[in-house]
C-alpha cells in the first residue's frame, strides 16, 4: 500500500510520462498523417477528376522509392528526389495512354482489373531487379541529425522535413487547381468535357496529364519517405488499402478532405500504438479484472495490437 508521500512523488512522474506520450504521439501521428496525404493526394486527384479507381497507385509510390535509391548513388540525394518523381510521372502518362484509355469506355470494372493486375506486375519486376528483401536506402548523413530534443530524446530533422514537404505539396496543388488557368481547364474538362472540347481544349490530353501528375505525387512521397521508412517490395501493399481508406473518409475527389482524413488516421494510429491497455485492464479498476481475464477474447486484446485495424473500423 502506497503512503501519501510516495503517491505525491509518483504523481509528477505519471503526469510527465502522460505529457510525453501525448506530445510524441501527437507529433508522430501528424507527420505520419501528412505522409499518408502525400500518397493519397494523387489518388484523390485521379479519382475525383477522372473517375478512375487506380489500384496501382501505391505501386508508383514504391517505384519512386526504388528509383530514388538507385539514382542517389549516381547523382546524389537531392537530384534523385527531383528526378525520381518526374520519371514516375512519365510512367503514369504511359499507363494512362496505352492501358487505361483503351478500357475507359468499358467502365470502372475494367479499369480496376487493369490497375490491379498492373500492381502485381510492378511488384514482381521490383523483386526481379532488387530481390525480395529491403534495400539499404537511408537518410543521408547531412540530414541525419536532431531537430530538437523532446523529453530528453532527439527528434529527427528528416521526419519534420517530410511533414513540411507534404504541406508545401498540398499548398501548391491547391493553388494550381483553384487559382490558375490550368486548374480551370482541368476542372472544366471534368465537369463539362464536351464544352471544353468545343472551346479547343484537348480533354484526353488533360486526363493524361492529371494521371501523370497524380503518379508523380506518389513517386515524390516514395522518394522522400523511402529513406526514412523501410523500402521493400511489400511497401505498396502495406500502404495501399490504408490510402483508399483515407480517400473514402475524406470524400472521393476532395483534396481538403484527404488532408483532414490523413491526419485523423495518422493520429488515431499513433495514439493507439502507444496505449498498452485492454478492456480487462480498465475493468480491473472496478474490480472486474479477474472476470475479464477469465473470459479472454476481445477483453484481453491490447489496444496497441489493434492499432492497424482501428482506421478500417
Amino acid at each position: 500500500m502506497f503512503s501519501m508521500r510516495g503517491t505525491e512523488r509518483c504523481a509528477p512522474q505519471f503526469l510527465e510520462k502522460l505529457m510525453e506520450f501525448f506530445t510524441v504521439s501527437l507529433l508522430n501521428g501528424t507527420i505520419y498523417g501528412l505522409l499518408l496525404f502525400m500518397v493519397s493526394a494523387g489518388l484523390t486527384l485521379i479519382f475525383g477528376m477522372m473517375g478512375v479507381l487506380n489500384f496501382a497507385h501505391t505501386s508508383f509510390y514504391m517505384i519512386g522509392a526504388y528509383l530514388a535509391y538507385s539514382l542517389q548513388k549516381v547523382i546524389g540525394f537531392w537530384p534523385a528526389i527531383i528526378v525520381a518523381p518526374i520519371i514516375v510521372g512519365f510512367l503514369g502518362v504511359v499507363v494512362e495512354r496505352f492501358f487505361l484509355r483503351r478500357v475507359h469506355k468499358y467502365g470502372h470494372a475494367h479499369e480496376l482489373l487493369v490497375t490491379f493486375g498492373l500492381s502485381f506486375i510492378i511488384a514482381e519486376i521490383i523483386k526481379l531487379f532488387f530481390g525480395n528483401y529491403p534495400v539499404n536506402y537511408q537518410v543521408p548523413s547531412s540530414l541525419n541529425f536532431a531537430a530538437f530534443q523532446l523529453f530528453g530524446t532527439d527528434y529527427p530533422f528528416y521526419r519534420l522535413m517530410m511533414g513540411v514537404i507534404s504541406l508545401l505539396m498540398f499548398g501548391l496543388v491547391f493553388l494550381l487547381l483553384s487559382r490558375t488557368r490550368v486548374g480551370i481547364v482541368v476542372r472544366s474538362a471534368i465537369y463539362r468535357p464536351k464544352m471544353a472540347e468545343a472551346l479547343g481544349h484537348n480533354v484526353p490530353m488533360v486526363f493524361m496529364g492529371v494521371f501523370g501528375v497524380g503518379a508523380a505525387l506518389a513517386g515524390l512521397a516514395g522518394a522522400v519517405a523511402g529513406a526514412f521508412y523501410t523500402t521493400n517490395p511489400n511497401m505498396a501493399l502495406e500502404l495501399g488499402v490504408l490510402v483508399f481508406v483515407v480517400v473514402v473518409i475524406g470524400g472521393l475527389g476532395s483534396l481538403e478532405g484527404a488532408m483532414v482524413s490523413s491526419i485523423l488516421i495518422g493520429l488515431i494510429s499513433s495514439f493507439a500504438v502507444g496505449i498498452d491497455l485492454s478492456a480487462a485492464d480498465v475493468l480491473g479498476y472496478v474490480g472486474a479484472g479477474e472476470w475479464a481475464q477469465e473470459v479472454g477474447g476481445l477483453l484481453t486484446l491490447k489496444i496497441s495490437s489493434l492499432a492497424a485495424t482501428i482506421p478500417f473500423a
